[in-house]
């Protein structure tokens, strides 16, 4: 017994025929297993990297601050590969049950739909008088901008590709939505918690409401349009254009000095969610919550449809 147990608990084989909480637990070691792999891969070829270039980086050698911001980003691409070979190779599942379809188009549906929930948490916190605009940034270098804006779409891809890919689509499959749902933004929500350490008790706990909100969205969207290009498209354009055109913090990072345009917090409160950025703010609490509700609200429609 003990030993069927410990078999169907190993991420290493595809086995499925077991109890729905051993399910979920194999699929949470899946996850973290994924994860590591892609770390260890990931700085494998970051020290591979350094080691051409004759950089000595047992001395602490490495490149420059801006060239190690691009690497962190764009070498996230490496746990998307992880993720992929482990649906191939250990799932044995074609990748559309992965929600990698050939509607790509849905994309650019997800990133609108991410602009759009963006634009208005931020004219209700600037309603509100928690941020202020202050024009144009008179600092911007466009290439740099582009750069960064491709770096938050191939972050953004690897977070929904473990959370929404990994996770989810595996647990909906077994399981009943609202644990597959619940599961997937636990895992995504406990990347998250070290930036939640700073700020008041109440920033933290709106904080956190955004981020099961927000991580609702991405599981509906996906499900939706029965791909995962609607929710990486949502998910990186929120990122991307928070951070690269209106340069506000996201999720506690401070975004760098080439944005195009420039706005200021007024103090810091429950408003404008403190340093934490607008993401820990109530007004983006009361928007999110609108768009979960909507969301579920469309998925339900169109599986009544059906």
């Amino acid at each position: 017994m003990k030993k069927s147990i410990i078999s169907n608990l190993s991420p290493l084989n595809g086995k499925t025929d077991m109890p729905n909480w051993v399910y979920v637990i194999k699929k949470l070691l899946a996850f973290v297993l994924c994860f590591i792999l892609g770390v260890v891969a990931a700085n494998g070829i970051v020290i591979l990297l350094l080691v051409i270039s004759g950089k000595n980086f047992t001395e602490g050698e490495t490149f420059s601050d801006t060239v190690m911001t691009f690497i962190q980003f764009y070498g996230n691409i490496v746990f998307i590969a992880v993720v992929l070979l482990y649906w191939k190779l250990i799932e044995k599942k074609p990748f559309a049950k992965l929600g990698v379809t050939k509607r790509f188009g849905n994309f650019f549906v997800g990133a609108l739909a991410g602009v759009l929930l963006l634009a208005v948490c931020i004219a209700g916190v600037m309603l509100a008088g928690g941020i202020r605009f202050s024009g144009v940034s008179e600092k911007h270098d466009l290439a740099m901008i582009a750069l960064m804006f491709g770096g938050f779409i191939i972050q953004s891809a690897m977070e929904e590709f473990l959370c929404r890919g990994l996770v989810f689509s595996s647990l909906k499959e077994k399981t009943s939505l609202p644990v597959a749902v619940s599961v997937s933004t636990v895992v995504f929500i406990v990347p998250h918690l070290s930036n939640l350490s700073a700020g008041s008790t109440a920033l933290k706990v709106t904080a956190l409401l955004n981020l099961i909100f927000i991580s609702v969205i991405f599981s509906m969207i996906m499900l939706y349009f029965d791909s995962i290009w609607a929710a990486c498209g949502l998910h990186a354009f929120w990122n991307a254009f928070l951070s690269c055109v209106v340069g506000l913090n996201v999720s506690g990072v401070e975004s760098g000095e080439n944005t195009l345009l420039t706005f200021t917090s007024a103090g810091e409160s429950v408003l404008n969610g403190g340093e934490y950025g607008i993401e820990a703010s109530v007004v983006t609490t009361a928007v999110l919550a609108a768009g979960a509700v909507f969301a579920v609200f469309m998925v339900r429609r169109r599986k009544a449809e059906n």
